[in-house]
């Protein structure tokens, strides 16, 4: 009976050394996807928790910017830059911030206090900024041939419009007069440097 030949030990440790390093090599790239798949599943959390968190910063910053055009509508004809206010619509201003090398009309620096108004860090550490634009093609009084307006009723003469409708009386009509619209956006940047907007219109 032959017996079947044996592989040389030396040949035997270089097939089991193979087979080691094959091992090493995939358990190697298993514990990088693992690694990578956690950092991943961190920073989508912590994107949404930003996101949270900002949206929340944002509603700060929209009511402070409303709170400020509501005590200062005797002064909103020209530009307040220091208070983040133009008297203008601005429509090839880019509000992220991006300015265009061949122009300097679209430059907004969020950083400077001196062009947006800066409110200080809130709890969570987010910086809110915000701008006002009135949407008007020029400075100066309030003009419906110049700007966007929106006619609203005088306050107190609604009454009179009903009794006009039921009455049919002359005289009984609501007075209306124009408001103007005015754009307020928001940036929130948050400790990582994460970056949010919101945008809003409003009548004053």
């Amino acid at each position: 009976m032959k017996r079947k030949p044996r592989l040389p030990r030396r040949l035997q440790g270089g097939v089991v050394l193979v087979m080691t390093l094959i091992v090493l090599v995939a358990l190697t790239l298993a514990s990088l996807a693992l690694v990578r798949s956690v950092d991943t599943s961190s920073l989508i959390a912590g994107n949404l928790a930003f996101k949270q968190s900002a949206a929340i910063s944002a509603d700060a910053g929209v009511e402070a910017a409303i709170l400020w055009v509501r005590a200062n509508g005797a002064s909103l004809t020209d530009d307040q830059p220091s208070n983040g206010y133009y008297a203008t619509r601005q429509d090839k201003l880019d509000l992220t911030g991006n300015a265009l090398p061949e122009t300097g009309d679209d430059d907004l620096d969020w950083n400077d206090d001196d062009q947006v108004k800066q409110l200080p860090k809130d709890a969570v550490g987010n910086q809110v900024s915000y701008v006002v634009h009135r949407m008007c093609n020029k400075p100066g009084p309030l003009d419906a041939s110049t700007c966007s307006t929106e006619e609203s009723e005088v306050e107190g003469n609604s009454e009179g419009g009903r009794l006009q409708m039921e009455n049919d009386k002359p005289g009984g009509w609501p007075e209306v007069a124009n408001r103007g619209l005015y754009r307020i956006t928001v940036r929130v940047t948050g400790p990582r440097f994460n970056v949010a907007y919101a945008q809003t219109i409003i009548q004053q």
